[in-house]
């Protein structure tokens, strides 16, 4: 029979002790499948334990099926596969990609993330602190599957005031980022349809299309946006595109090919476009381009924004603005989904809208950005950079192109300026095929960059496009902490100028 010392069995209760006891001996095989468990009775007798112990640790056992019943005559242990014992491919570190870790570049012209200081912290929480006071009832109650009516209705207004756009707030759905939106769009419109995307573009929206199985096209760009000729062509049914600020050559579609556009829209049954209006607060010089939306007619424009870009990467709070018909068709086929932002982030996000502060942010924004580039460029000007680069595209958004005369093949330049503490990616990554015939243009996202480096940053640049750029090159990062102390009160001089 079976024996366990039950004398020593720490925080557990008798009858957990003997549950663990048994399933241990289960699993390491000690006890055979098929093989009878003993009586109760006689089995709490030679454990000197009440009966109600050994009920309760098989039942336990029953319960997640290490054991089995058969009437009248006991309890027999199952026979399963432990899947723990299996030969597995081990889980490799690089498999799973942890967010959070701080760059190790010296400059990373890739990253788009949002410095931490820029974020209002002392108003958000305010805002909230306000929220969590007055709004107690609401936060409770489950919003309606496009969001709470008080943030799509300040959406509204400030698409009004911002964008010159007349939008209901019932037309606006508010989800957990752009992606999320997106995967809604599919089914709304359909997976049988052809979806575009520009060439070159944001390559993760074409892999968004391919994880949901949809056929996706890639749509060749001239100097003027998408080439409508191509639409046609490849028979797409749904595009999607950034007029106001293509990413990442920062192309503005003059109006003549967007009414081109939307005369393509209309002629097809099903036709749609996809206004992706991603960075438009972020305009730092002129008036802001009028929305695509906003001359549509013939209600065939969805427009699409997110804060990301405005409040920060991690608040992931995206809206799309549905033209009436498709509107109908959503709450008829897919109310049944539920809201994937909480109450307490809409009704704050709502409040920091109407109060103003909002776009008070969006002001500083521009300001810091607006000298941010401008102290970029100036230091490209001021060193051996202004020699072999030009630039185009920094009116608007976060990055810009640099065009750089040299000899190197773009993967040396790459491989040299990483040598040097620095990430580069190269236009030509961003094209589907081999149409890029542009070589040695670089997408330069400047909203990482630590502008007080900007000296040492040239000359680490320079350097990685020239043939002899990795010669005599020392750790790229020996000196980082002496720059970091010289350029501190230079830093902070600068964002107390600005915030």
């Amino acid at each position: 029979m079976l024996t366990y010392n039950l004398t020593d069995t720490g925080s557990d209760s008798l009858y957990e002790y003997l549950y663990k006891s048994i399933k241990n001996d289960i699993v390491q095989g000690v006890i055979k499948a098929g093989e009878k468990l003993p009586s109760k009775r006689p089995f709490a007798k030679n454990l000197g334990v009440s009966v109600i112990t050994v009920e309760n640790a098989y039942a336990q056992l029953l319960a997640e099926g290490f054991i089995y019943s058969v009437p009248k005559r006991g309890f027999y242990v199952s026979d399963f596969k432990d899947t723990r014992k299996e030969q597995r491919e081990p889980l490799k570190k690089e498999m799973v990609p942890l967010a959070g870790a701080s760059s190790v570049y010296f400059a990373d012209f890739s990253s788009n993330q949002t410095p931490s200081e820029l974020f209002p912290f002392t108003i958000w929480s305010k805002v909230i602190r306000e929220v969590l006071s007055d709004s107690q009832a609401q936060l409770m109650t489950n919003p309606p599957c496009g969001g709470i009516f008080l943030l799509r209705e300040s959406i509204a207004r400030h698409l009004k005031e911002f964008r010159g756009m007349n939008v209901r707030p019932e037309q606006i759905l508010i989800g957990a980022g752009t992606e999320y939106l997106y995967g809604l769009l599919i089914q709304l419109l359909g997976q049988e349809k052809i979806y575009g995307v520009e060439n070159p573009g944001y390559q993760k929206i074409a892999k968004i299309y391919n994880s949901h199985r949809v056929a996706c096209e890639w749509i060749d760009m001239d100097g003027s946006g998408i080439c409508i000729e191509e639409l046609e062509e490849k028979q797409v049914d749904i595009i999607h595109i950034t007029p106001s600020h293509h990413y990442p050559t920062g192309i503005v579609m003059p109006i003549s090919r967007r009414y081109e556009l939307l005369g393509w829209a209309s002629r097809g049954e099903g036709r749609y476009i996809i206004e992706d209006d991603y960075d438009s607060e972020l305009r730092l010089s002129g008036q802001p381009i009028p929305t695509l939306q906003s001359i549509d007619v013939s209600e065939r424009v969805i427009y699409m924004n997110t804060f990301t870009k405005t409040l920060c990467s991690t608040v992931r709070i995206s809206y799309m603005v549905l033209p009436q018909k498709l509107l109908i068709r959503f709450y008829e086929t897919m109310s049944f989904y539920s809201g994937t932002v909480s109450n307490f982030e809409q009704y704050t996000l709502a409040r920091f809208i109407e109060e103003g502060k909002f776009e008070t942010h969006i002001n500083r924004l521009r300001n810091y950005y607006r000298q941010k580039r401008d102290l970029l460029l100036e230091a490209i000007n001021k060193s051996e950079m202004r020699s072999i680069a030009s630039i185009s595209g920094q009116e608007a958004g976060l990055h810009f192109l640099m065009a750089v005369r040299s000899d190197l093949e773009e993967a040396v330049v790459c491989r040299q300026a990483k040598e040097q503490g620095i990430k580069l990616v190269p236009l030509s990554e961003y094209y589907y095929g081999s149409s890029c015939r542009t070589k040695n243009v670089y997408v330069m996202n400047y909203s990482s960059i630590d502008v007080s480096r900007t000296d040492e940053i040239m000359e680490r640049l320079y350097k990685s496009f020239t043939k002899n750029g990795a010669e005599g090159k020392s750790n790229v990062f020996e000196t980082e902490r002496n720059l970091e102390k010289k350029a501190k009160n230079s830093c902070d001089a600068l964002k107390n100028q600005v915030l």
